[in-house]
């Protein structure tokens, strides 16, 4: 990557600085990529594949779309056509039906692979099972982390146990992370020795609806005294959609049948090199001011909710250092933090005013003052 001399100067600024403020060594990496590298296109895949997407049009679909499209291959997506309508680009099949019974656009076709988004309920898997069983090679069922039964482990990898649900038999949203992993027992029921289980982390990036990331580089672009959770050094663990997407699309080029845990970076990282990664595309002056879990709780400050991304290591000291070495040595990548604070950025911008008014995690501003003025008399009283 060639950059000028004033490009130079900003990153190598922004390094300097998070290693001054106390972050981790590898903070310096993580903000020396402020300016990512020019997109490149992909190349072509070969052979180039038939993918069926179910879903394909909420937050990860479009990018799947997209990178498969790049990529050479031809793609189809299911869904009821009610999401994002006109988001698909040229050339895409769609199928129009519904998981709750209406399957009759897949049935008699036949594709390379499946990748199945939106599932929850053991149930959607099995219905599109009883139809694709015979006509697909192989099966990417898209899961989650939530599937474990434990926290407590740091660094543990796929083999560690998932949920088992009192009502196998249960519906109840309620139970996502259960229920995930019985939609992951069936897809290796159906789907034996053609079955691919991708367990994501925390989805951030463009398109993210939820704003669990979001909130982040809009706070900060805001700038002032920003209320940062815990400690600079407490973990934390992301996966860019397109990273997320681009992988997936490998696994189905690949033919890589397993579990994959699928968060990162790659290095043990931590909320602090997060905060200031997003910190190096704003230009907005900005203090953290870093505020202890027991105080915070004492608060009312939620941690994931209020503070999204943050779980204090001490109630839950493997939620954010899964283990992600297998699904790196299959071909998952990162992008620099900066890419994706940038390119959420941006697609927020293109929101309605009304949408961007009501970020649906965070603090909002009053509330975050009272906490900071809440914490400072209580420095005081301290000192």
């Amino acid at each position: 990557m060639h950059t000028n001399r004033r490009s130079f100067l900003k990153t190598a600024a922004a390094a300097g600085g998070a290693l001054g403020l106390g972050l981790p060594a590898t903070a310096a990496a993580h903000l020396a990529s402020v300016t990512p590298a020019p997109y490149a296109p992909p190349g072509r895949a070969a052979p180039p594949k038939r993918i069926l997407i179910l879903g394909g049009t909420g937050f990860t679909g479009p990018h799947q779309v997209r990178y498969a499209l790049e990529r050479g291959h031809t793609v189809s997506v299911f869904n009821r056509g009610r999401t994002n309508p006109g988001i698909l680009p040229d050339g895409v099949e769609q199928l129009i039906g519904d998981r709750n019974g209406q399957l009759d656009a897949l049935r008699g076709r036949h594709w390379d692979v499946v990748i199945d988004n939106p599932t929850t309920l053991p149930r959607w898997v099995r219905d599109a099972g009883a139809v694709l069983k015979d006509s697909v090679q192989q099966y990417i069922f898209i899961s989650t982390i939530s599937v474990y039964a434990s926290n407590d482990e740091p660094n543990a990898d796929e083999s560690a146990a998932t949920i088992v649900l009192e009502d196998p038999t249960t519906e109840d949203r309620a139970f996502y992370g259960g229920l995930k992993a019985l939609s992951e027992k069936e897809t290796a029921r159906i789907f034996p020795g053609r079955a691919t289980i991708i367990r994501p982390g925390l989805i951030v990036g463009p398109g993210d609806n939820t704003d669990r990331f979001t909130y982040w580089p809009t706070r900060i672009r805001r700038g002032g005294e920003i209320l940062a959770p815990g400690t600079v050094h407490d973990p934390a663990q992301v996966i860019d959609a397109r990273d997320l997407a681009e992988f997936t699309i490998r696994m189905a080029e690949n033919g890589t049948m397993g579990t994959f845990n699928a968060t990162g970076p790659a290095a043990p990282y931590t909320i602090g090199e997060m905060l200031y990664g997003i910190r190096g595309v704003t230009t907005t002056p900005t203090k953290f001011v870093w505020v202890p879990a027991d105080f915070l709780a004492a608060q009312e400050v939620r941690p994931w909710s209020d503070m999204p991304v943050w779980i204090p290591p001490a109630r839950s000291p493997g939620f954010a250092t899964r283990n992600v070495e297998k699904a790196i040595a299959a071909g998952l990548t990162f992008r620099p933090m900066a890419d994706t604070a940038r390119a959420t950025l941006d697609w927020y911008d293109t929101q309605s005013d009304d949408r961007k008014a009501q970020l649906r995690a965070g603090l909002a501003p009053e509330r975050e003052r009272e906490v900071l003025a809440a914490w400072t008399i209580s420095s005081q009283d301290d000192a």
